[in-house]
């Protein structure tokens, strides 16, 4: 199933996105829980609770606006750096020059704060005075569906309920500048996420790929089979120790291709478009302002 939520008639709605993505059918959530997207039908499934019924006609999706699934997560978005072999490579020389760590020896964990998500199509605030190496990052995202703690990676699948589309927006003189990322992953507008969450049965995360254009250019063309930590010990890593809750996502690192690893650099500026497309889910385009 592919889930969504959106706005029509000037209150969010969450609704189920049909096969084709033409249109969507809203699900008779209360208010309350409509307004926590996506995340209200992932809490009701993991207690067990039905699913609510159709609650009105089917729209067309052009007729709605679209909001990232999970428009309010209940915390941090975990995030995965440098998974991707080449992508790993080209940022050897940059932000990494000064890191002698194996970037196969463990999964690089940081997170970006629940305010930066956005919607699929929403514009990306360039933070004028702050940073001046504004970057994308293509990533499929994994959302948990049962929650726990110390998954063990033989497990791990069980405890996806589905996946979405996020760009990591990246402020790489921040990135650098504080010797840590998650503030330079972090600035309002740079987690816009959707169109849709998509549920795990219809979807193999394990084989997708992810492209990202930037003013039509691609830029990015990966394999998730091409991970070098797959999905199964990302879980398991995170979740040691640590409580993992349904709704929790995990975005799983990028491709080859960002603009730090051109030469020279090619950063984004204001008027850019950068779409990012993930097979079997869909994409999200958004304009840099």
């Amino acid at each position: 199933m592919r889930y969504a939520s959106y706005f029509w008639g000037g209150q969010r709605q969450v609704g189920v996105v049909s096969a084709d993505g033409q249109t969507v059918t809203p699900l008779a959530l209360p208010r309350q829980q409509a307004e926590r997207g996506v995340l209200a039908l992932i809490e009701l499934e993991a207690a067990g609770a039905e699913l609510p019924g159709v609650g009105g006609a089917s729209l067309p999706i052009s007729a709605v606006r679209l909001d990232a699934p999970l428009p309010e997560p209940r915390r941090n978005v975990w995030c995965v750096g440098r998974n991707y072999q080449e992508h790993a490579k080209e940022l050897q020389a940059s932000v990494f020059k000064d890191n002698d760590a194996d970037p196969e020896s463990w999964p690089i964990v940081f997170t970006k704060v629940p305010e930066c998500v956005v919607g699929p199509f929403d514009d990306i605030q360039i933070p004028v005075g702050v940073s001046d190496q504004i970057d994308y990052e293509a990533e499929l995202t994994v959302i948990i569906g049962k929650g726990g703690k110390n998954i063990r990676r033989a497990d791990a699948m069980s405890h996806v309920w589905g996946y979405t589309v996020v760009n990591d927006v990246t402020a790489r003189d921040v990135q650098i500048r504080h010797q840590q990322w998650d503030m330079g992953k972090s600035f309002d507008t740079f987690c816009p996420m959707g169109p849709w969450a998509v549920t795990a049965d219809e979807l193999d995360g394990t084989r997708t790929r992810v492209r990202c254009w930037v003013n039509g250019e691609l830029r990015q063309n990966g394999l998730t089979e091409n991970m070098i930590f797959d999905i199964p010990t990302l879980i398991e890593t995170i979740s040691r120790g640590i409580t993992l809750f349904p709704g929790d996502m995990i975005a799983t690192g990028t491709p080859a291709g960002v603009g730090m690893g051109m030469k020279p650099a090619r950063y984004l500026k204001a008027g850019d478009v950068v779409r990012v497309e993930i097979d079997g889910l869909g994409a999200i385009e958004n304009k840099f302002v």
